[in-house]
């Protein structure tokens, strides 16, 4: 296993509270705001009539472009660029370092890349599963407001995802697979697992809580399950690799995937419809998700004789 050093020499918990804050007055404040306003140009129309159609954006694709500035620049501001300005300024840390310190090679990057792929059959099963929980009594009321919201999140998934020409889907796949790749593997990964684990001591708990709250940032209940198990993947990949880039790079492929297949789709180039939640059928998920074990277990051992090596 490396040794994945925190970012902070002050308490782990005041640290933790400092790099949550930072990302989410980021993510939800700065840079929805700045990304507005450098959507403006792109909307033939008021900034009053842009700010009211963005209320309920789904009934208005003309504003479709305008949105996706505003999440990418949501994303690339606050999980990008506010992240590394805390990490420069206030902690004195250069991340450029956690990709030097520990290099990779383009036959690993590849083995993510499987990994990540055979990882999604097995993962399928969660999603059904997830996706047609049903609350207890006692949390009816929090189910209905759940479901509303999970409903919300996939009209919104569409309306993002409705790719009229390739130019559209280039855009989405920036927006919806590259930047949140780099910047929520940055936040989670690379900031927050580490001081978690100087919390707990404990590298499992850190990876786990890192998961639970890198699904809970993403508001979909009906979804949190297996995006938790999603996260605690790359939690691992970045464990045993102590590179970043391979956090990010298996991130970028499960979303990057996801995009393309929907594209693929939507020209009826392929059958699978990425937006469903039904599963695998049970072959496929047998099949690959042995070979996800056998990567997932050649993958650690690499990186054991590694450090071995290096030690």
């Amino acid at each position: 296993m490396s040794e994945l050093t925190g970012i902070s020499q002050r308490h782990p918990l005041t640290s933790l509270i400092f790099i949550l804050l930072t990302t989410i007055l980021g993510f939800m404040i700065i840079g929805p705001l700045l990304g507005f306003f450098i959507a403006i140009p792109f909307y033939d129309g008021s900034i009053f009539d842009l700010v009211e159609k963005i209320a309920n954006p789904t009934l208005y694709p003309e504003i479709r472009l305008p949105l996706v500035i505003i999440q990418g620049s949501a994303t690339l501001i606050g999980l990008i660029l506010i992240p590394f300005l805390y990490l420069f300024s206030i902690e004195r840390v250069n991340p450029i370092n956690w990709v030097k310190s520990k290099p990779t090679s383009i036959l690993m990057m590849l083995v993510t890349g499987f990994i990540v792929l055979a990882f999604m059959a097995g993962n399928s099963v969660l999603i059904e599963w997830n996706a047609n929980f049903i609350f207890p009594e006692f949390l009816k009321d929090f189910g209905a407001w759940a479901r509303e919201r999970e409903n919300l999140g996939e009209e919104l998934t569409r309306f993002f995802t409705t790719f009229d020409s390739f130019g559209d889907f280039l855009l989405g796949a920036f927006v919806i697979a590259l930047l949140p790749a780099i910047g929520e593997e940055l936040v989670f990964r690379g900031m927050l697992q580490p001081e978690l684990f100087r919390a707990t001591g404990n590298h499992h708990a850190a990876i786990w809580i890192t998961a639970i709250i890198f699904s809970a940032f993403h508001m979909q209940f009906f979804g949190f399950v297996p995006r938790m198990v999603l996260g605690a993947l790359f939690g691992y990949l970045y464990l045993w690799s102590g590179n970043i880039l391979i956090p990010m790079f298996a991130h970028f492929v499960n979303n990057g995937f996801s995009v393309l297949m929907i594209y693929l789709y939507q020209k009826g180039t392929v059958t699978i419809d990425m937006d469903s939640p039904e599963a695998a059928p049970w072959p496929v998920v047998i099949g690959f998700t042995t070979v996800f074990i056998a990567l997932l277990y050649y993958f650690k051992k690499f990186y054991q004789n590694q450090n071995e090596a290096l030690s």
